[in-house]
Parts: structure tokens; C-alpha cells; sequence
């Protein structure tokens, strides 16, 4: 039952949601997946916003699904509440921090999970678990109710086993959410993607990535001089505000994993660095490059994951691996969603990160449902 922090099942017939415990229910205490946490929480005296509009139109919590402990790795590996078995391949990680609730919709367990993402958090498991799932524009969804990871860059979003569950996601979440296709007239070159080529991508996945976006039509390629540093930024910043949120918890190291306890650590050393205000700067440079690019296109293209889901290993490097191509989205606080496509040769598919301009969730989910379609046999 790793899959779950708590099962509740509430009755009805309305969409089952799977709520990441990084989000609070009335009536149960929010864990964030770690002990330390746990061992002091009370139960939410009321819904978090994105749960209260849930209910209000139906939908019943299934339960509060598993997560990374703190919200703090990418893997889906967690040593105090278990890890959530990828559905896809037993032997590799489900992708975290939200691995319950992609574990959840993808097993059939929920039919719309609500997740958190601040560097990924909603993208990799999604991504690692053969399911779509939308990284909601900064600032757009409430964040009241949410255990804050940074503030600056968490949101919550939608997941789900195919676009119209993710579109289901964003109704629950704003009432009357409606997809909407992008005008292309308000481009340069008509309805055209960006496919955004970065160093370090198994050329599989990107030749994956490649004939997915062709049944679109054309795309044209194009650089970001600033996408590396800016998955740096991302580190930088959650540095500075995870730190300062959960150094306490160091004073109890008997009930955090070795892995988070050093990771809180190291984020108090990096934090302390004089190293903020290049991070913010660089949120300005991606936010501006990335705006730039998205002036002439409808949306950027690009992989979710450099390479296939890694096999269980607590190292930080896998970490970074899963990591590497998402947090900018966070960064430049824009919309970005993942759709699952074939790999040629893989029992397993690999994913596509759809980015868009800020507040244009209607239109990703347009597009996304386009290809979608447009892959379905």
C-alpha cells in the first residue's frame, strides 16, 4: 500500500481524487511524507483551496497519496512510508516527489491526482510513469494549504492518465476550465513549436520526441543560452527557502532519512552562500529568453527526461539526472505539461514537455489533447 499515506475512499460517485500529503484534507494531518513532520502534525482543521473546489463540484478524496520526504528529491524513493512500485517497471523509480499520485492514476486507484511541482515534482513521475501531468503557471493556483517547499516556485496541478483526466484536474481545481486551441495568427510562423535541442538527451528520446512532435507538423529548432544555469537557479532558490522552512528539523535527525537530513544540511551551507541574487537574476534572463521564443511560437518542445526511468539508488545523482530539463520551467514560472509518446524499442514510453506562455494553460491542454490524438493508433 505505498502508494498511500492514508486511504479514505470517500463514498459517491463523483471523480476519485488523489491528493499529494503535501496538501491538506480536513480531518488529517498533512505529513509531507516525513516522520519528523508527522510526529508533530495535527489534523488540517480545513481543506486546502484546491481541495475545497474539488469537493464543491464532486469529487471525492481517495485518499492522501505518497511523496519524496519534504517534497525534497525527485526519485519517488521514500524509506519512512515506502516507495510507490512504478507500474510501468517494478525495477525503476516511479519519479517523485509526486510519485503516489502518478502511481495512483496510472494504476486506476484515482481517476485525477492533484500534485505539487517545484522542480518537476508533477512532470518526472508523470513522465516515469507513462501518465500526463501539467505544471500550472506560477502564482495561478492557490497555494494556502500546501506544505511550501519554495514558495517562489511550488505550484499544484493536475494529473491524470491522459489529457482529458489532466483537463478534468484543471476543472476541479477552476470551475468551468475549458481547453481552448491557440490562434495562430499571433505568430510569426503559423502554429509552428520550438523544439528546444539541450546537451545530455539519449538520442532515442529525442528521436522519440522528434516523430511525436511531426505529426503536428513542422517545428523548428532552436537554443537557449541560459537553460543550463537556469536548472541551477532552481537549485539555488529552493536552497534558500527549503532551508530556512525545514533547518529545525535537523535538531531531530533520528526521524529524517540520512539522504534528506544531508540534503537539509547542504542547503543550509548553499543557502548561506551569497549565491540568491545570481539565481534571481537568472530567473529574470530565462523568464526573458523563453518569453522571446515563445513570441514566434505557439509552444516549446522539448523531452521531460534525458534518459529512461534509473533502477532505486538514493544517490544524488540520479537526482540531478531526472531533474535536469524541468525546474526551468519553475524558474521562469511558466506553464508546462507532459504527455507521454512511444519509444521505439522500449517496453516503456518516454515523455514530451509541452511549454507555454504564462496563463495559457487552455491552450497547452489544447495541444497536448491535438497530439494525443494525433498518436493514438
Amino acid at each position: 500500500m505505498t502508494t498511500w499515506i492514508l486511504r479514505t475512499d470517500e463514498p459517491g460517485g463523483g471523480p476519485r481524487l488523489a491528493v499529494k500529503d503535501a496538501i491538506d484534507v480536513a480531518g488529517l494531518p498533512t505529513t509531507a511524507g516525513c516522520r519528523a513532520v508527522a510526529e508533530r502534525a495535527e489534523p488540517a482543521a480545513a481543506d486546502a483551496p484546491v481541495v475545497a473546489s474539488a469537493r464543491a463540484q464532486g469529487a471525492r478524496v481517495a485518499g492522501k497519496a505518497n511523496l519524496n520526504e519534504l517534497c525534497m528529491a525527485a526519485d519517488g524513493i521514500n524509506p519512512w512510508t515506502g516507495t510507490p512500485v512504478n507500474p510501468l517497471d517494478p525495477s525503476r523509480v516511479p519519479g517523485g516527489s509526486s510519485s503516489g499520485s502518478a502511481v495512483a492514476v496510472a494504476t486506476g486507484e484515482a481517476d485525477v491526482a492533484f500534485g505539487t511541482d517545484t522542480s518537476g515534482s508533477i512532470r518526472i513521475p508523470a513522465a516515469c510513469c507513462g501518465i500526463a501531468g501539467l505544471k500550472t503557471t506560477n502564482g495561478r493556483v492557490s497555494l494556502d494549504g500546501v506544505y511550501p517547499l519554495s514558495p517562489t516556485l511550488d505550484v499544484v496541478g493536475p494529473m491524470g492518465r491522459d489529457v482529458a483526466a489532466v483537463v478534468l484536474g484543471m476543472r476541479l481545481l477552476e470551475p468551468g476550465f475549458t481547453p481552448a486551441p491557440d490562434d495562430p495568427s499571433a505568430f510569426g510562423a503559423p502554429g509552428t513549436i520550438a523544439r528546444l535541442r539541450v546537451d545530455g538527451v539519449d538520442p532515442a528520446i529525442d528521436a522519440a520526441v522528434d516523430d511525436a512532435l511531426r505529426r503536428l507538423g513542422p517545428f523548428t529548432d532552436v537554443r537557449s543560452e541560459h537553460y543550463a544555469d537556469a536548472a541551477t537557479a532552481n537549485g539555488l532558490i529552493i536552497s534558500d527557502e527549503a532551508a530556512r522552512r525545514n533547518g529545525h528539523l535537523l535538531a531531530a535527525p533520528d526521524l529524517l532519512s540520512g539522504r534528506i537530513a544531508r540534503r537539509i544540511q547542504h542547503m543550509i551551507d548553499v543557502s548561506g552562500a551569497g549565491l540568491l541574487d545570481r539565481a534571481l537574476a537568472m530567473r529574470k534572463a530565462i523568464r526573458a529568453e523563453l518569453d522571446a521564443i515563445l513570441a514566434r511560437h505557439t509552444a516549446i518542445a522539448l523531452p521531460v527526461l534525458t534518459c529512461l526511468p534509473p533502477e532505486p539508488d538514493e544517490a544524488d545523482e540520479s537526482d540531478l539526472v531526472l531533474t535536469a530539463l524541468v525546474g526551468q520551467a519553475n524558474v521562469a514560472g511558466l506553464p508546462a505539461f507532459a504527455l507521454p509518446v512511444p519509444l521505439p524499442g522500449s517496453h516503456l514510453p518516454t515523455s514530451v514537455q509541452l511549454i507555454g506562455r504564462a496563463g495559457t494553460e487552455e491552450h497547452l491542454c489544447a495541444l497536448a489533447a491535438t497530439l494525443e490524438s494525433a498518436l493514438t493508433p
